[in-house]
C-alpha cells in the first residue's frame, strides 16, 4: 500500500486521473491523513497527543497497520509541508466521499483537535473552513464535535 502512495505522487500525470474522477483509494488515505495534519498544528504545537490520535485514527478508519498508519502520517506530513493551500486536499475529499464520509473526517478532525485537551482558537476556526470546503452543513459539523466532546467526557482525552 505504502508503495502505491508513495508512487502516486512520484507518478507523472497524477492530476489527469483526478480531472477525469478516477482515484485511488491510496490518494484518499493522504489527502484525509493531510488534513488531520492541518487540524493538528493549528495551535501551533504538534505535540505526540496529536501524533498518537492521528496515528490511531488512520487505523482505526483505513483499518491500517501501526506501521502503515506511520508511514501514512510520515507521507502526509511531508505532503502537508509542500502543500500550500488546504483546497487540493479538500477537493479530493470533497469530489470523492460520500456525505457521511466527509462528515466522519470532520469528526476525526475534532478528535485531533482535542487531542491534546483544549480546542485552539485556529483550530475551530479550520474546522469551519474544512465544514465549508468539504460541503459539511454548520448543523453535522456541529453534531460531529458534540460525538466528540461526548466520548472524551466518557473516556477521557
Amino acid at each position: 500500500m505504502i508503495n502505491r502512495i508513495k508512487a502516486l505522487f512520484a507518478a507523472p500525470g497524477v492530476s489527469d486521473a483526478a480531472d477525469t474522477g478516477q482515484h485511488t483509494h491510496d490518494e484518499l488515505q493522504l489527502a484525509a491523513a493531510a488534513l488531520l495534519i492541518e487540524a493538528a498544528t493549528q495551535d501551533g504545537h504538534y505535540g505526540e497527543a496529536e501524533q498518537a490520535a492521528i496515528d490511531a485514527l488512520l487505523q482505526q478508519h483505513f483499518g491500517l497497520t501501526a506501521d502503515e498508519a506511520q508511514t501514512l502520517h510520515d507521507l502526509a506530513v511531508a505532503e502537508h509541508t509542500e502543500a500550500n493551500q488546504l483546497l487540493g486536499f479538500t477537493r479530493i475529499i470533497k469530489d470523492r466521499y460520500s456525505e457521511e464520509e466527509r462528515i466522519e473526517l470532520i469528526e476525526m478532525a475534532w478528535e485531533v483537535a482535542y487531542a491534546d485537551g483544549e480546542l485552539h482558537d485556529h483550530e475551530a476556526n479550520l474546522l469551519r473552513r474544512l465544514g465549508g470546503l468539504l460541503y459539511v452543513s454548520d448543523k453535522d459539523r456541529g453534531d460531529a464535535r458534540k460525538r466528540v466532546l461526548a466520548r472524551l467526557q466518557s473516556t477521557g482525552p
